[in-house]
C-alpha cells in the first residue's frame, strides 16, 4: 500500500511539498491541510501499531516499554535500508533482526573461545561472560557507523 500510495497523484504532492513547501504552495496545493492530513495518517498508524503490541505483550504497562528495542532498532532499520526506499527499509528491517537475533549466541560463542585462552580460573571470565548479551548493542552499532560512515 506505501509503495502505490509513493507512486499515485498523492504520493507525487507529498514529495513536492516535502521537497520544497514554496514551490508546492505556488502550484496551489495547501501545505497546512497537506501536514495535518499527514499528522492525522500517522496518528492512525501509530494506534494500530500500539494496538497490535498491547495484543502481542497481552497488557501495555510504561514499565513494560523497552525503548532499546521498540525505537532505537526501528530506526536502525530503516536508516539501514534507506529512509526514502520502502523495500529497501524491509529488507534493512529483516537484516537487522537477523543480526540483532544471532548477535548474542556469537557474543558466547565467541566468550567461550575467550574463556578457553584465558584459562579457567582468570578473573576475566566473569566480565566476559556477563558481557556477551551486550554482544548485540555492539554489533548494531558498528553496523549502523559502517552504513553512516560508507
Amino acid at each position: 500500500l506505501a509503495e502505490k500510495a509513493l507512486h499515485s497523484p498523492w504520493g507525487r504532492m507529498m514529495r513536492a511539498i516535502r521537497d520544497n513547501e514554496t514551490s508546492a504552495a505556488a502550484m496551489g496545493k495547501d501545505i497546512k491541510a497537506r501536514h495535518l492530513e499527514i499528522f492525522v495518517l500517522g496518528a492512525a498508524v501509530i494506534g494500530v501499531a500500539g494496538a497490535m503490541l498491547t495484543t502481542l505483550e497481552g497488557q501495555f504497562t510504561p514499565g513494560s516499554y523497552q525503548p532499546l528495542r521498540f525505537t532505537f532498532l526501528i530506526w536502525v532499520m530503516v536508516i539501514i535500508g534507506g529512509s526514502g526506499n520502502n523495500w529497501g527499509a524491509v529488507l534493512g528491517g529483516f537484516l537487522v533482526w537477523f543480526v540483532w537475533i544471532e548477535a548474542e549466541p556469537a557474543g558466547l560463542w565467541l566468550a567461550g573461545h575467550l574463556l578457553a585462552i584465558a584459562g579457567e580460573g582468570s578473573t576475566v571470565a566473569g566480565y566476559i561472560l556477563d558481557g556477551a548479551p551486550y554482544m548485540r548493542v555492539l554489533v548494531m552499532g558498528l553496523i549502523l557507523l559502517l552504513v553512516l560512515r560508507f
